[in-house]
């Protein structure tokens, strides 16, 4: 494809430098040195012209040739070549009467009509007298005007107004006059997406869910042969980071047509009307390109839901006007031409019902969390370019990470190659993903932050009765590693736990053994120091919180069983605060009594287990003082094999 030229106001001030020097070649007055009138007639008369040439504006002429001294001669006795030095002098203003000298000298010749301006009849008769060739001649400066005072000062507004025109309308999609066109970003074939199915891992249901539409776009006779027409508008409903965007580029290039890709927000602007326009205009090129894809990523700031709480009330709302202008063209077009919609967003509960019903959005497709062997493909996707040592075990790496979206892992793989590369090895180990898969949880290692001996035992205690309480409580995720280093913002120390394969329920005691996990390390600190610090601070929280959404969401409550209080309909996939159902006060502080109760039976137990354990909660503690990070070797080594429990 052509590059078209790219022009800048440059290129108008060397056009417009060109044509000074044009006309200062072509059109420009005699180059001389100017002189006083007087002066004229003071050489005159001491025989110092040459030549004259006589004109209504102006006298031109040349000196005498001053003959060279004697102590200029050279000494090859050549004599250093004549000068006849050019003058002039500029008549204009000089005389008042000029208007009536051009009155009186209308019928007298040209040399005359210049006499009588200068109001100086005796001129000639001493130009003869003095031997001087003179002549006259009336010249005409039409053409040098007309180029002086017309053409350069409109072909300069011309060209100044072009460059502007082309900044502010047609030379970028941001300019003022261009504000209403798309700015959608148009892939025109498959090769500039270079993305494939084959780069999708994880997301299994959804890649499967979509080849229909690619096999709409390259078969359409196939469908609309028995009358079928494909949904026009596809939603990809996830979390953050689960794959969407890549989702739909992988639509695109494996159907080989034209992608069009925008943001929603990029439809909004300040201006009234800019949005809806964006939203015809897009919808007028993809129609010109059609079969093509339009896809507009974070679709909820456009579509937001027009009634509810945040919905504008009474005036003008640019955001409504061009959801409105958004849902009129999506039933304006025919679904057998070869567009179809593709949106992407993570708060489908936002959404304007409008906007999803049938004709329109009709079709959600679910790009969720990928399990365990979808997060094993999408290690395989992000470590191609990677040179992988041969103690890397993609399996194991995604055991560990449950919870990963690919973004994350995508994340994790970066990381290792950069972490081999600053230590300059030849191939990314698996340690290299160990620590990168650390970063990423637990943030950078504060290697500045040098505790001193006393904070120092206090999180190592602590870790360890995290440790000790999460190996032996029936029920809690294996612990997997335990450190002491510190770690982005604030943590001073972390114990990982993770399940050893993915969960999506979790029973009562399950949940509490988790709580109990969380308060060890405030009960191994109360059992050695006799007292307890501020470090527990994130444990008590999560713990609290666990235990109030088992309460209060799930229903596990042995007073008030099989009740919840929260309202879920509006969490989406971003989660947030929960909307509280309405209860009594009564109920609250029931609710509020039995987390209390709750919290320090578990509290009771955590520290009756470490009683019990006292013999290798201190020898974990050593250990961890002594090499700073273990993992699962050292706990089985001290603790035991964890089944033995």
């Amino acid at each position: 494809m052509d590059k078209k030229a790219t022009f800048s106001i440059w290129y108008y001030i060397s056009l417009f430098g060109l044509i000074l020097m044009a006309e200062a070649l072509f059109f420009s007055g005699y180059s001389a040195k100017e002189i006083d009138y007087s002066e004229f007639r003071n050489r005159l008369e001491q025989n110092k012209i040459e030549t004259v040439v006589l004109t209504k504006d102006y006298i031109y002429g040349t000196f005498m040739p001053e003959k060279p001294e004697a102590n200029h001669i050279r000494p090859d006795n050549l004599t250093p070549p004549v000068r006849h030095t050019p003058w002039y002098v500029n008549l204009d203003g000089l005389f008042d009467s000029f208007k009536e000298a051009r009155e009186k000298a209308k019928a007298l010749k040209e040399l005359q009509f210049v006499v009588v301006r200068l109001n100086d009849p005796g001129l000639v008769e001493r130009l003869q007298k003095h031997g001087v060739s003179y002549r006259g001649r009336i010249e005409s400066n039409f053409f040098k005007n007309f180029i002086e005072n017309w053409i350069l000062p409109l072909g300069f507004m011309f060209l100044l107004w072009t460059f502007l025109i082309k900044k502010i309308g047609g030379g970028g999609l941001g300019g003022p006059l261009n504000i209403g066109k798309s700015k959608a970003k148009l892939y025109e074939d498959s090769s500039a997406l270079n993305v494939r199915f084959s780069d999708v891992a994880g997301v299994d249901e959804a890649v499967e869910e979509t080849r229909e539409i690619v096999d709409f776009l390259k078969n359409p006779g196939k469908y609309t042969r028995l009358g079928a027409k494909l949904p026009k508008g596809v939603l990809l409903v996830g979390p953050p980071g689960t794959g969407k965007t890549l989702l739909a580029k992988a639509v695109a290039g494996e159907a080989g047509v034209a992608f069009y890709s925008m943001a929603g927000s990029d439809f909004v602007e300040m201006f009234v009307g800019v949005g809806a326009a964006r939203v015809r205009d897009l919808f007028n090129e993809a129609r010109q390109k059609a079969p093509c894809i339009v896809f507009i990523d974070e679709i909820d700031a456009l579509g937001k839901s027009r009634s509810g709480p945040g919905a504008p009330v009474g005036g003008f709302d640019e955001r409504e006007n061009t959801l409105n202008q958004m849902l009129v063209e999506m039933d304006g077009f025919d679904g057998s031409i070869g567009v179809i919609i593709m949106g992407a967003t993570n708060r489908p509960e936002v959404l304007d019902k409008a906007l999803l019903r049938p004709g329109r959005f009709d079709r959600q497709i679910l790009v969720d969390q990928p399990d365990r062997k979808g997060r094993y493909e999408i290690f395989k996707v992000h470590t191609r370019n990677i040179v992988l040592a041969d103690d890397v075990d993609l399996e194991v790496l995604a055991a560990e990470t449950t919870g990963f979206v690919g973004a994350d892992i995508a994340n994790i793989c970066n990381e290792a190659a950069l972490l081999a590369s600053r230590a300059g090895r030849e191939a990314v180990t698996m340690q290299d993903f160990q620590d990168a898969f650390e970063r990423v949880v637990g943030g950078i290692e504060r290697k500045s932050r040098r505790l001193n001996e006393k904070d120092r035992q206090r999180v190592a205690w602590h870790e360890a009765g995290h440790a000790v309480v999460g190996w032996f409580t029936p029920g809690a995720d294996p612990v997997q590693k335990v450190s002491i280093v510190p770690r982005g913002q604030g943590a001073l120390g972390y114990t990982l736990q993770a399940p050893e394969d993915d969960r999506y329920l979790l029973s009562k005691n399950e949940i509490l053994a988790r709580v109990k996990g969380l308060l060890g390390g405030r009960a191994a600190e109360e059992i050695v120091f006799k007292e307890i610090s501020t470090g527990a601070s994130d444990d008590l929280e999560k713990a609290c919180g666990m235990v109030r959404q088992m309460l209060t969401v799930y229903g596990m409550s042995e007073k008030y069983p099989n009740i919840s209080l929260v309202d879920r309909s509006n969490m989406g996939f971003l989660g947030g605060p929960p909307q509280r159902a309405e209860h009594s006060d009564e109920l609250g502080r029931e609710f509020d009594k039995e987390l209390s109760a709750i919290i320090s039976k578990c509290y009771s137990d955590a520290k009756e287990l470490l009683h019990r354990k006292q013999e290798k909660f201190e020898a974990l503690a050593k250990r961890l003082l002594a090499k700073e990070k273990i993992d699962t070797s050292d706990l089985e080594e001290i603790l035991g094999k964890r089944s033995d429990v």
